[in-house]
């Protein structure tokens, strides 16, 4: 079985979005921890992960927050040695435009 990272996690996410914003919510800086807990099964082969993404939005009345989690967590699940995902949506700390990547800035013309 392959042990997924974070970053397999992270890469995943990158392919959601707000739909008010044409940011990734990785780049966005929405997401804010990445946990792991293993699954046992018969086999060590057959061993799965369950994952927990905490994450945030732009701002607590944001109208998209359950499509935004339920996408979350599909695309996790969707990846192969998940068995589980559950997307925790928080707000502290608040998000602030700090949490923006560079690539972010470079497509909002934040710079």
């Amino acid at each position: 079985m392959a042990v997924i990272t974070e970053q397999d996690v992270l890469n995943a996410l990158k392919s959601c979005y707000d739909p008010e914003i044409p940011v990734n919510i990785v780049d966005l800086g929405l997401i804010y921890r990445v946990d792991f807990v293993s699954v046992p099964r018969e086999s060590p082969e057959e061993s799965k992960q369950d994952v927990t993404v905490e994450m945030t939005l732009t701002a607590q009345g944001c109208p998209e927050h359950v499509n935004i989690s339920a996408q979350v967590k599909s695309r996790v699940e969707q990846l192969q040695g998940v068995s589980n995902c559950t997307v925790n949506v928080v707000w502290t700390p608040p998000w602030t435009p700090e949490r923006l990547s560079p690539e972010a800035k470079k497509q909002l013309g934040i710079e």
